[in-house]
């Protein structure tokens, strides 16, 4: 199975980059601490960070793409399942009336916001396996320059992650202190969800076939 539209790929990463989770509310409660430049250097850390993934991906899933086209395709099925797993609790927390933010342990405050960034977003597995997840879905493995459609899909995916976070370190602070925050976040991780329980279902019974 081959995703060749970009533009399906941009739209799942948009979907979702603005769910609200834990590198929003890093970057949100450094907002709400100071000033907008806070928040803005938050998204900063978080975007290397970002990209720091996405070579450490391209260059394990290149090594697995070498090595053996079964092995991908079963990171493949296994990326589907996670990728399907986190459409299900997204789900669940709009039908539980949850949501994932909380900004009400906000941490200590920093004085090298950047930086800190940075570290938590390398440091953060979550995201490893997210990237690892993800980008296999819009690969043929069979492609000839299959490292660089990973290096660009990656690079494309942090940039928009980026931006989606600059966003939030604008507007966060005031989104995040509306009455209806709540439902805000809510319409969000419920047109996530489907979103990737959709792409998780397409690529299982794609590989069915």
């Amino acid at each position: 199975m081959e995703f060749s539209s970009i533009y399906v790929f941009v739209l799942a990463c948009l979907a979702i980059n603005l769910i609200p989770g834990p590198d929003v509310i890093y970057i949100v409660t450094n907002t709400m601490r100071g000033q907008v430049t806070s928040g803005v250097k938050a998204a900063s850390g978080l975007g290397v960070g970002y990209v720091c993934h996405t070579v450490a991906a391209c260059l394990g899933l290149s090594a697995v793409i070498l090595s053996s086209a079964l092995l991908f395709n079963i990171v493949k099925i296994l990326g589907a399942l996670y990728l399907g797993y986190l459409g299900v609790k997204c789900l669940i927390s709009v039908y539980q009336g949850t949501s994932q933010l909380d900004l009400i342990h906000q941490g200590e405050h920093t004085n090298n916001i950047f930086l800190q960034g940075v570290i938590v977003s390398v440091l953060n597995p979550k995201v490893a396996l997210f990237f690892l997840s993800f980008l296999p879905q819009f690969i043929d493995p069979h492609s000839a320059n299959t490292a660089w459609y990973l290096l660009i899909y990656g690079l494309i995916f942090s940039s928009l992650a980026t931006v989606c976070n600059l966003v939030y370190a604008v507007a966060g602070s005031w989104v995040f202190r509306s009455d209806r925050a709540k439902q805000y976040t809510q319409v969000l991780e419920g047109i996530s969800g489907l979103l990737l329980i959709g792409l998780a279902s397409k690529i299982v019974l794609d590989n069915e076939q």
